[in-house]
């Protein structure tokens, strides 16, 4: 991986990228920034002779939060049946929609050194694709990710995954065909339309409007991890997931709305007395959404709030 040289005074300035590699195979802020404080802390373990021989210590970096993350992953499974009701990946804020909101939201510079801030949102994040991810092996996801996304070559991955090229090439053609199968993504004006409508529905109360809005085969999956109220099964259908929604506004007065950037692409973020405690991301095909994702575990809403 890289060119050859053994200065390592960029070292520190891989952290952006390892980041994003890593919140990409884990779905989690927080375990993106642990794998990758880990990796640096093993670089920074080396006798400097050692580190003097290695040709490319972002390379090396990679490599290193790759197989750490293939830990992760491998034993996230088991942690996940512990968890209560669905679990869904950390959503993304785009801090610079909440600098230009000014009292709307969360205040305060950013945080250059939080590492939510340095993930670049693309496709790659979206709640949707994070998911589709989520169905594949670890090793699937590996490749995949570090090919498809990142375009490694597959002799680079080989080594974090400790297969042959071959083995890998075939691993991410595997994990590409689960993407395959996935929707076409809806251009970000067309669904901003569609969520900007669901948000005057839902506020309004209005059955019927949201009724027509979902698509009548949607599901939404609602994650609370036992810390908030949450639906601890997915809602399936249009109807049925328009009534839980209506339900919840005559739950929660003083709910505050907000069109907020998930992940890269239109959402809504609700919030009571400034504090955020739900962040919703939606699917949407031909017009109507498929899809409700709706974080509500204050664990995973941290990089949404500012002090």
């Amino acid at each position: 991986m890289g060119t050859v040289g053994s200065s390592t005074d960029g070292v520190a300035g891989e952290r952006r990228r390892l980041i994003n590699v890593a919140y990409r195979l884990l779905g989690s802020v927080t375990e993106a920034e642990d794998a990758v404080q880990d990796a640096y802390a093993r670089w920074y373990g080396l006798p400097r002779s050692r580190q003097e021989e290695i040709r490319s210590p972002g390379a090396w970096l990679t490599t290193v939060t790759g197989r750490i993350c293939l830990d992760l992953l491998g034993s996230a499974r088991a942690r996940r049946e512990r968890y209560v009701g669905a679990w869904l990946p950390e959503p993304l804020p785009d801090r610079s929609e909440w600098d230009r909101a000014g009292g709307a939201g969360p205040t305060g510079p950013a945080d250059p050194a939080d590492p939510a801030d340095q993930i670049v949102l693309d496709e790659s994040v979206s709640m949707a694709f994070l998911v589709v991810l989520e169905s594949m092996t670890p090793a699937e996801r590996v490749a995949f990710v570090l090919h498809d996304v990142f375009r490694y070559p597959f002799a680079e991955i080989a080594g974090v995954l400790g297969r042959t090229p071959a083995a890998c090439k075939q691993l991410a053609a595997s994990a590409r065909r689960r993407v395959g199968a996935a929707p076409a993504p809806v251009p970000a004006t067309g669904r901003a339309e569609v969520v900007r409508h669901v948000k005057e529905a839902w506020e309004s109360k209005d059955i019927a409007a949201l009724v027509g809005l979902l698509d009548p085969a949607a599901v939404m999956t609602a994650d609370g991890g036992g810390m908030a109220g949450a639906v601890l099964r997915p809602v399936e259908g249009g109807a049925r997931i328009a009534q839980y929604m209506a339900a919840i506004a005559d739950r929660a007065p003083g709910l505050e709305l907000l069109e907020r950037t998930v992940n890269g692409v239109p959402g809504l973020v609700a919030q009571r007395a400034g504090v955020v405690m739900t962040v919703a991301a939606f699917d949407v095909s031909d017009g109507r959404v498929t899809r409700i994702w709706a974080v509500r575990n204050p664990e995973k809403l941290r990089p949404w709030a500012w002090s």
